[in-house]
């Protein structure tokens, strides 16, 4: 198991119910849960229901890579390929500050404030309950977003020869 990332806001993360049994990817059930949910992400990223309040989760679609988000430029970074983290980081630097990148669009994402990024495998009520055997808690990250409304926009780049860099950024939409 394990699958694409998603960020779900704080306030509707134990409404995030991962994938069940009775899901298509557990293979014992018909039912589409969250995790077949954020499978179906086409693209590089997009925008889910989390529960039935309308809250949103914005899905870092393709693969569980090893992701951070970086609150000055409101993007999250995805390891492709690169010799060390300081070489990703500059990439995804380069990636931003280029007018020539070629974005695509991945949809709106709507949230309430600060977020959870998770593996969309994971129920939200598990994120506080550790594994067994002390094995310690699913893996989880802050992101620090204000509430709002927010453009998505995303690209794979090789910006240098030995650095291959995701980045999904994160752009006010205007309010008017």
């Amino acid at each position: 198991m394990g699958g694409p990332l998603i960020a779900v806001p704080v306030s509707a993360v134990t409404r995030w119910l991962g994938c069940t049994e009775s899901g298509n990817a557990a293979g014992s059930g018909d039912v589409v849960d969250d995790y077949d949910r954020a499978c179906e992400v086409d693209g590089l990223a997009g925008v889910i229901a989390v529960g039935a309040d309308g809250d949103q989760g914005l899905v870092l679609a393709d693969e569980p890579a090893r992701s951070r988000y970086l609150p000055e430029h409101q993007a999250f970074v995805r390891w492709l390929g690169a010799d060390s983290e300081v070489d990703l980081i500059a990439a995804a630097q380069a990636v931003l500050a280029d007018p020539a990148t070629g974005w695509e669009d991945c949809g709106v994402w709507t949230t309430d404030g600060p977020a959870v990024l998770m593996d969309s495998v994971t129920a939200g009520s598990e994120l506080t309950s550790e594994y067994p055997h002390g094995g310690g808690l699913p893996d989880q990250a802050p992101v620090s977003v204000p509430a709002g409304s927010w453009s998505i926009r995303a690209v794979h780049a090789s910006p240098t020869e030995n650095t291959s860099v995701g980045v999904i950024q994160l752009l006010p939409r205007s309010s008017n």
